[in-house]
């Protein structure tokens, strides 16, 4: 049964107030702390974490090792011999507060526990007390704590009150990463046996099927036959696309959730299309059948064993490239940790070179893998798509930008170039909103759970907000995004602070206006709702550049 929700004036007026005292002298009150339901213990044994065991955030008995503050000192330990960034961060920060109010997770709350510099002070403190000459000295008085129980639950609270987007360390001074710093913690947590059960469970299916959602072969094979079918319905053409065919030029890779979730089907539908409009010389495979990579929300060891399927299966399948549908943390991974997580690409894979405009994508040498949104802004720069934007036009679009393909990788134009292409009517959202200063969707890292909702919702406020804006001074009702996460999470998002606004892919609004060749006369989108303007010429009549 779901739990009634506040509504958004409920919600803002229930903030929590600043406290009068230090924060050591304020201790949070858990029993009103949002926590995500724990791993079962069978999960955390099957994927070998250490000390597995069942337990509830909502106990006082957490059912912690006997030896655990040796398991955290131990841990913390290797991780600052491991990571070199660790100690810089730690030492580094001077508290001038440029990241204090740039949390989504902040503005929603009014924790301070959330301003990303308190954020990363609930490791710190404990860093100086094991580790700094002045931190034993001095205590409380050069910022230190000792380590008990109740620093655990306040780790375990606000470790997974941060999405890990990266917007703070955007505005530090410094170049502070405290993403780098949660993701410290949560691996700290699984010493210990802590964990939640929305990420283990999608990386222990990852470990068994090669998808976060669990899907065997034939049930992928089923389900884009039906997106076929529907494709078919609406075109009046039939695809087959190939899967774990050999010798294909590109292998492509997308999140599964876009193969069986609304509305990500929608988007894969659009790949599909585009692929078979343009006879791409490319596979798909039920091995490598996820492009999401949540073991980057447990631990860097995790991130790198997930990520390494992508690679194993196009060296498996002789494919020369990669291409990578709309996610967002599989292009975090693969842009800042790849070269060291797996090492150089297989030796049969080479720079991508698309095979319809020539053009050599040199940024990916080093991976071998494109995102599809450069991929289709390069077809829509040389003029290679038959389109009909005005399919699209009872559509006044936005654009998110998700956090990790705009902060990571600096995927910022490419998909303003394509809505501009296949949307007649494109908004954008307040400046300080959008490109590298993108606000979360408020469920990144991990937190897409149910038992979070208002949690989440109070994280979506400053996209919300944003989009309630141009909703109510452009007339806005979609929002299209280059994320599944964000597919998956935007749409409760919306309805909350934007209700009206829909929110897809945006490859859906391509396969939307694709005029492909020897289609039937289109009354319908993808969503099967009545188009604004059903087709009426013969298809050679309808397509323009």
């Amino acid at each position: 049964m779901k739990t009634k929700l506040p509504t958004p004036e409920e919600l803002l007026a229930g903030m929590q107030p600043a406290p009068s005292r230090h924060w050591l002298d304020s201790p949070p009150d858990f029993a009103k702390a949002p926590f995500c339901h724990p791993a079962r213990k069978d999960t955390m044994a099957q994927l070998g974490m250490p000390h597995p065991h069942d337990w509830n955030p909502a106990d006082e008995d957490w059912k912690l090792p006997e030896n655990w503050e040796e398991i955290i000192y131990k841990g913390l330990k290797k991780r600052l011999a491991r990571h070199r960034s660790l100690r810089v961060f730690l030492e580094s920060c001077v508290r001038c507060g440029a990241c204090a109010d740039k949390c989504h997770f902040y503005l929603g709350t009014g924790d301070p526990r959330n301003m990303p510099v308190l954020r990363a002070e609930l490791l710190r403190s404990v860093y100086r007390r094991h580790f700094t000459l002045a931190g034993r000295l001095l205590g409380k008085a050069a910022g230190a704590r000792t380590l008990n129980k109740n620093v655990i639950r306040e780790w375990f609270c606000y470790a997974y009150q941060c999405s890990e987007c990266r917007r703070c360390s955007l505005f530090c001074p410094l170049g502070i990463d405290t993403a780098e710093l949660t993701a410290i913690v949560r691996e700290l947590l699984c010493e210990l046996g802590l964990a939640t059960g929305w990420i283990m469970e999608p990386v222990l299916n990852c470990e068994r099927t090669g998808n976060h959602i669990g899907l065997k072969p034939h049930t992928i094979k089923e389900l884009i036959d039906f997106l076929c079918d529907d494709i078919e319905t609406i075109t009046g053409i039939r695809i087959s696309p190939p899967i774990n065919e050999k010798g294909h030029e590109i292998l492509f890779i997308a999140p599964s959730g876009d193969i069986f979730a609304d509305p990500g089907i929608y988007t894969f539908m659009g790949y599909l299309m585009l692929f078979h409009e343009l006879g791409l010389d490319y596979t798909l495979s039920t091995y490598a059948s996820e492009g999401g990579n949540f073991g980057s929300f447990i631990s860097f060891e995790t991130a790198q064993k997930l990520n390494a399927k992508l690679f194993a299966e196009a060296d498996r399948l002789n494919a020369s490239w990669i291409l990578g549908g709309e996610c967002g943390h599989m292009w975090r991974v693969i842009n800042q940790y790849m070269d060291t997580f797996n090492g150089p690409a297989p030796k049969n894979t080479r720079t991508p070179v698309s095979p319809v405009t020539g053009t050599v994508f040199r940024h990916a040498s080093s991976t071998k893998m494109l995102h599809i949104a450069e991929f289709t802004a390069d077809l829509v720069r040389h003029g290679k798509l038959s389109l009909r934007p005005e399919r699209n036009s009872h559509l006044i679009t936005t654009f998110h930008d998700s956090c990790n393909p705009a902060r990571s990788m600096g995927l910022l134009e490419e998909p303003r170039e394509v809505l501009r292409a296949v949307c007649p009517h494109f908004v954008e959202m307040p400046e300080g909103t959008i490109r590298e200063q993108t606000f979360c969707c408020g469920s990144g890292a991990g937190l897409n759970a149910e038992e979070i909702m208002e949690l989440r919702l109070r994280g979506g406020y400053p996209r919300g907000s944003a989009l309630r804006h141009v909703q109510l001074t452009r007339q806005v009702n979609h929002m299209a995004c280059i994320c599944a996460l964000d597919r998956a999470a935007l749409p409760a998002v919306a309805d909350y602070w934007a209700p009206g606004v829909t929110v897809g892919g945006l490859h859906e609004l391509v396969g939307n206006a694709l005029v492909m060749k020897g289609e039937i006369p289109r009354t319908t989108d993808l969503r099967q709702e009545e188009l604004p303007c059903p087709d009426t010429a013969p298809e050679e009549e309808q397509g323009h550049a």
